[in-house]
């Protein structure tokens, strides 16, 4: 027996964590594209693009793009680290207390590493 559920099946959760899994590495690389191309513009732009009346300054798209690029890493990375647990047995067992992850938070938060009133405690 595992420690989230009998009601919700491995299947279940492994799929869904797939899906955030595919759907995170599409984010990456679209993001890091889209980086890749602004990195390139911004090569052959001024330095001094603060005053560009066009629009959205380089350095600003950069800096939102790269926040995005560490975003969508940092789920990817949560994502494999619950299929990592889920293959070690430890998955829906929390980190800080050993006790059962609710399966309501698992279905919202799938790569929840704690449950909820550990989560409150820490304030994650």
């Amino acid at each position: 027996m595992h420690a989230y559920s009998e009601t919700v099946t491995d299947t279940e959760l492994h799929t869904l964590l797939e899906v955030l899994r595919r759907e995170a590495n599409a984010r990456t690389e679209t993001i890091a594209a889209a980086l890749t191309e602004l990195t390139h513009d911004r090569s052959t732009q001024s330095d001094d693009d603060e005053h560009d009346p066009e629009g959205v300054p380089l350095s600003a798209e950069w800096s939102r793009l790269s926040g995005l690029l560490d975003g969508a890493r940092d789920e990817l990375k949560q994502v494999d680290d619950a299929l990592t647990r889920m293959d070690a047995g430890d998955y829906g067992v929390c980190a800080n207390c050993g006790r059962s992850i609710p399966i309501a938070r698992l279905r919202v938060r799938p790569f929840a590493t704690l449950c909820v009133p550990c989560a409150e405690k820490l304030g994650r």
